[in-house]
């Protein structure tokens, strides 16, 4: 879009450009500028353009841009012509992701990309490396606390490692998933040191108090993240006698995003992580990126626009990046990270679908898909351009924020549910095969979370030390149920490092006074190498997740219906065990795949007649796909054993 004062502008600043940058061949850099600028010069002003130094920081973001553009190699810049080409590209069924810790899928980096062909055997062409960057030993929150945003963590390896890592990927057609932490730093980061000295243009990346009066403004309607270890949301610091902001821990500084320059340091970043071959970034905690006194602080109208300000300013560089929004918050509120004010994604393509991942947990604990249908029917319709991330499990803990108004319409009373699913996925529920711990507790909310592996939740642990086989195979079946809806959903499946090989708890952090007192570490396993042979040994536990998934991985990239397009159906079937959904090919509609999980313990039907006008022949014959085989069926009857999914298509 042509507008004079905007282009006026841009015109001043390419006359003004560093001879460095004029210089350069900037070709496709001037289209796309030229393309988005009405729009990231409407955002910038939007929310600096009250600022006297607007017109120098508005110079100062092109150049960052130029860059960018021209720190990109002629392979990166091919990849992007090519997804400017096929823009829907990662609405595919062909992607299936992993996230893992480097040192805990392998030794280093040098070790990770040397056990790529891993992820080939499963099926995995897009792997999220959990954070590498460099991050002070004993206050890293995981990784999440940057001490320097331009190296990797010495004791996994360095850039060049990275990049071998990226090349290998690109050569076998896999996705690099690599994360940028954009709302807080280290407070052993550089630009935190250079504040704690004294330099006001520092101090002035942070939120600093001399006293206590703002803070306490903040602190009215701000909750507490980790109310057990981190209460409230701001530290003393001595050396400046100063209040911080510090939301998570207090060794996190906030970014404080009202100055320009720290949008414009944090997009730098950005766009040199691009240009090491990262093809999708995961951008940390964006709910958090705007604070305003009389609001928790999360989810703000200015952290969406600071997203698109991000995504625009990428688009220019390095348009082939897509973008992940890590906003764990309600449905409500998630889908406006795809962008509110457009038909396509605005701000970041790919979302985390914490609330599928929630309510599947429900579903298992409650052996039933009451609330699980509820919370879906009710989950907002996502842009065209735009899609979820589909996990059973994740390096972070399990947090039951199910909308209240869903929890009652599901027939249950909001406090004493989610008391049961804490109890009964920590083992205290009399019966519960899970071995799960409580993270996080708040007496005065009653709120908790719960942290383990997959398979010690679904009861793998229990079962294998009990050495019931029946108990191991109801385990087993619970496993492969989760990522039966994960793979067939719509959106891309995340599997977790470890859970296709049915890795239990990891107690052994305890031992570690650097993990100790976090006990998310239980299910951020390190892989025994020696252990996931037994994938290959028929009859091992080992055996039957990884060739059931490594089945349904490649059943799931042969199956059109099952790329993301808003092409599913939800289906009620006065069943409240069952979870059913209809997935239809979006260029041919009469392409159907009918997909049923029972959640429950005990055989469970699917009456055929409940569903009648859905596009479904109940005359038909059905064939599942996973199987090869016709399901089990009496009067229009279709039969589910105990745990069991089907993928069914007419024959």
């Amino acid at each position: 879009m042509y507008e004079q004062v905007s282009h006026s502008l841009l015109n001043a600043i390419l006359d003004d450009l560093k001879p460095e940058i004029s210089r350069q061949d900037l070709r496709h850099f001037y289209t796309r500028l030229g393309a988005n600028f009405y729009a990231i010069y409407s955002l910038f002003f939007n929310l600096y353009g009250h600022r006297k130094d607007f017109k120098p920081q508005m110079q100062r973001l092109v150049e960052t841009m130029a860059k960018g553009y021209i720190n990109r190699s002629a392979e990166l810049e091919r990849v992007d012509i090519e997804r400017e080409l096929d823009h829907n590209w990662f609405l595919s069924q062909k992607w299936v992701g992993m996230a893992l810790y480097t040192n805990g899928f392998a030794e280093n980096l040098d070790d990770l990309a040397d056990k790529t062909p891993y992820f080939q055997e499963l099926g995995i062409n897009m792997v999220h490396i959990m954070p590498i960057l460099m991050c002070p030993a004993g206050k890293s929150d995981g990784g999440y606390a940057i001490s320097d945003f331009r190296k990797i963590d010495d004791r996994i390896g360095d850039i060049n490692d990275l990049r071998r890592v990226a090349e290998e990927f690109r050569k076998r057609d896999i996705l690099l998933v690599l994360d940028v932490v954009l709302n807080h730093t280290s407070d052993e980061h550089e630009w935190a040191e250079k504040a704690i000295m004294g330099e006001r243009r520092y101090q002035d990346y942070y939120f600093m108090f001399d006293n206590r009066e703002i803070p306490d403004m903040f602190e009215q309607s701000m909750p507490d993240i980790f109310p057990e270890s981190a209460p409230g949301n701001f530290t003393w610091n001595a050396d400046m006698q100063k209040w911080v902001m510090t939301v998570f821990h207090d060794y996190q500084w906030d970014l404080n995003y009202s100055n320009p320059e720290v949008f414009i340091e944090m997009l730098d970043i950005i766009l040199f992580w691009a240009n090491q071959g990262v093809d999708v970034l995961r951008l940390d905690a964006v709910a958090f990126l705007w604070k305003k006194i009389g609001s928790s602080c999360q989810n703000e109208r200015n952290a969406h626009l600071i997203l698109q300000l991000m995504k625009d300013c990428c688009q220019v560089s390095a348009p082939g990046v897509l973008f992940i929004a890590e906003a764990i918050v309600a449905p409500v509120e998630v889908i406006k990270y795809f962008g509110e004010d457009a038909i396509i994604a605005k701000e970041c393509e790919i979302a985390y679908n914490a609330t599928l991942m929630a309510l599947l947990w429900d579903g298992i604990a409650t052996q039933n898909a009451k609330l699980l249908y509820q919370g879906l029917k009710n989950l907002p319709d996502k842009l065209e351009r735009a899609t979820w991330l589909n996990y059973v499990r994740c390096h972070d803990d399990i947090g039951f924020g199910f909308d209240d108004n869903d929890v009652l319409a599901a027939g249950y009373e909001s406090f004493a549910h989610r008391k049961y699913l804490v109890d009964y996925f920590s083992g205290q529920f009399e019966g519960s095969p899970a071995r799960g711990m409580v993270f996080m507790r708040n007496d005065a909310t009653g709120d908790a979370r719960i942290c383990g592996s997959l398979a010690s939740l679904a009861g793998l642990e229990a079962a294998a030390e009990s050495g019931d086989p029946d108990l191991i195979s109801a385990a087993v079946n619970k496993i492969l149920l989760l990522h039966s809806v994960i793979l067939s959903f719509g959106g891309i499946p995340l599997l977790y490092n470890g859970d296709a090989l049915g890795v239990v708890n990891d107690y052994s952090y305890r031992d570690d006074d650097s993990k100790s007192n976090d006990n998310r570490w239980i299910h951020r396993p390190k892989i025994n190498w020696e252990r996931a042979e037994l994938r290959k040994k028929q009859g091992t536990v080992e055996y039957s997740l990884f060739s059931a998934l490594k089945k349904m991985i490649a059943i799931r990239k042969e199956t059109s219906a099952f790329a993301d397009f808003n092409n599913r159906e939800l289906l009620d079937v006065n069943n409240e065990h069952l979870l059913c959904f209809i997935r239809f090919n979006y260029l041919r509609p009469s392409e159907r795949v009918l997909v049923i999980a029972n959640f429950d313990a005990n055989p469970q039907y699917l009456d055929l007649d409940v569903i009648s006008g859905r596009g479904i022949n109940l005359y038909g014959q059905f064939v599942d796909l996973y199987t090869g085989r016709s399901p089990a069926q009496y009067d229009r009857r279709i039969v589910l054993q105990a745990y069991q999914f089907y993928w069914l298509t007419e024959i």
